[in-house]
């Protein structure tokens, strides 16, 4: 199966942070002004729409869905830098149209769901390292590793990000995205510390990759972050089929 085109694929990582940012910041809002959804209902939303957007365009543009994840996968060499430009732009503008899609419909209620620490600045810090490193492992582990089952990534990654979630968000707001923190901010006019929203998840998702590249076993074989018809093509190739 042909591989999309760079330009297809770029729009597809947009739609897809579209959808995370408008369902999980707007559950965010939307919980502010009627205290229906709960910690714990906003949490599961961002994992159930990370759950959807990755089944929904794994297979299109590996649902990166987060600059993090493309900067990691191009660090660890699963992606290729020069690709790397085009996802973050597709990505920071689906989260900039969100957050002005929820301007528009609610004004500017609860910060659009702008990230900001409620503890301390390096508390929120190593929060978002460690989230994101947490995260990436898991994401490295079922989209490189042929060893992992394929089908179960949506629902591995969906509920880390959900489990992270529940457990921080309270602390740093469980951002592990720079592209989810920077819209609504850059909307919102919310600058405080957002600093800590570009650095952790950048830093962790780094090590997240870098970790499981070394405790994977040596004579494993990883695979390129592509779409699902690029891996399966590949194998069929490696088959002689």
């Amino acid at each position: 199966m042909r591989r999309p085109s760079l330009f297809h694929r770029a729009a597809a990582e947009l739609f897809g942070t579209y959808a995370l940012v408008a369902a999980g910041c707007g559950a965010i809002v939307v919980n502010s002004q009627t205290g229906a959804l709960g910690h714990v209902g906003v949490s599961l939303t961002f994992g159930l729409v990370v759950l959807v957007m990755v089944a929904a365009t794994g297979h299109l543009s590996g649902a990166h869905l987060n600059p993090a994840v493309t900067l990691a996968f191009a660090t660890a060499r699963h992606f290729p830098w020069r690709e790397a430009p085009a996802y973050i732009l597709g990505q920071l503008a689906g989260a900039g149209a969100a957050a002005l899609t929820l301007l528009v419909l609610f004004g500017p209620v609860a910060g659009l769901g702008a990230t900001v620490p409620s503890g301390s600045v390096w508390q929120s810090l190593l929060l978002e390292v460690l989230l994101t490193a947490s995260l990436m492992f898991v994401i490295t582990a079922v989209a490189t590793d042929t060893r992992a089952v394929g089908e179960l990534a949506a629902l591995a990654i969906g509920f880390t990000v959900a489990s992270n979630a529940l457990w921080a968000g309270p602390i740093s707001g469980a951002s592990m995205n720079p592209a989810r923190s920077l819209g609504p901010a850059l909307v919102a006019g919310i600058w405080l510390d957002q600093w800590i929203y570009l650095v952790g998840p950048i830093v962790g998702a780094v090590l997240g990759a870098v970790i499981y590249q070394w405790v994977r076993a040596p004579n494993s074989r990883l695979v390129p972050a592509l779409a699902p018809a690029d891996l399966e093509a590949g194998t069929r190739q490696e088959m002689g089929s």
